[in-house]
This record gives C-alpha cells, sequence and structure tokens, in this order.
C-alpha cells in the first residue's frame, strides 16, 4: 500500500487535563449526510482507549511543513505535546496551523484486523488554504494539482 498516497494527520484527544495524539495516514471521509468520517487506530495506540472512553476524536489535518511534527506524533510517548502550539476546542485538542480540523464524536468502533476503524460524526470543522502533508512511497510530500485538472 505504500504505492498509495494518503493525507498525513494527528487524532487527538484528551487525557484528563493533559492531550495526547498519534499520527495515522488511515482517514477518509464517509458520509455528507449526516457529515461523518473514519480514521483506522492501531490496537496498541495509546490514543484508542481514550477514543472509546471519551466517546470523541479530534482530526487535525496536517500541512505540508508538518513533516517533523507528524514524526513526533508516531513516535510512543506522553510528552507528544511538549513543544507543540495547540488549545482546547471542543473539548479536543487542536494543533495550531494545521490544514484543517474536525470535532467528532464516535458512532461506531469496528474491528479492522490489527486496526480499530473509528467512525466520527462530524460536529465541526474547518479547512484552509495551507497545502495538506501527503505520505507516499513511505516519503512526505504534498499535493499540487495538475494544470487544466480541475473537474
Amino acid at each position: 500500500m505504500a504505492g498509495v498516497c494518503t493525507p498525513v494527520s494527528v487524532v487527538t484527544a484528551m487525557d484528563g487535563d493533559r492531550p495526547h495524539g498519534t499520527t495515522v495516514s488511515a482517514f477518509t471521509s464517509l458520509s455528507v449526510s449526516p457529515p461523518m468520517v473514519l480514521v483506522s487506530l492501531d490496537r496498541k495506540s495509546d490514543l484508542l482507549p481514550l477514543v472509546r472512553d471519551g466517546g470523541r476524536f479530534g482530526l487535525n489535518v496536517l500541512g505540508s511543513d508538518h513533516a517533523q511534527l507528524a514524526g513526533n506524533f508516531a513516535r510512543k510517548g506522553k510528552e507528544k505535546f511538549a513543544d507543540v502550539s495547540w488549545r482546547r476546542e471542543h473539548d479536543l485538542p487542536r494543533i495550531a496551523g494545521a490544514a484543517g480540523w474536525v470535532a467528532c464524536t464516535v458512532t461506531g468502533l469496528v474491528d479492522g484486523g490489527d486496526h480499530v476503524i473509528a467512525l466520527g460524526t462530524v460536529v465541526a470543522a474547518e479547512t484552509t488554504a495551507t497545502q495538506p502533508l501527503t505520505y507516499h512511497g513511505r516519503a512526505f510530500g504534498t499535493h499540487r494539482a495538475l494544470d487544466g485538472s480541475r473537474i
């Protein structure tokens, strides 16, 4: 699947007063009515119990200048937010400068092999003009429209 281009996001939740997050590349829009997304979380993720128990998650779609941030959130540890500018929005950690933001309530959790798919109903969303961070061929990059490709 390394040949498939995917968006890079940090899924977040609160652990009491402490923000927690993890990098994911398995996220997509699911439904327009009602607005829903899905995100795939590793069963070993420290975030999964917070999403399961808290019933909500934030989705910070990273911008093309966030490759280092994506790498930091992909590692284990409790201090991922140590040098990250963020704020609470809908009682979820929102990373400053993200290309997009989605706040969700969990409407379902589906087993998917070594991952759990969290289905989320969107309660708030915002995008910016920032180019998104993508992952393809085991490398970070971004999307650029081809001339004349708009449909």
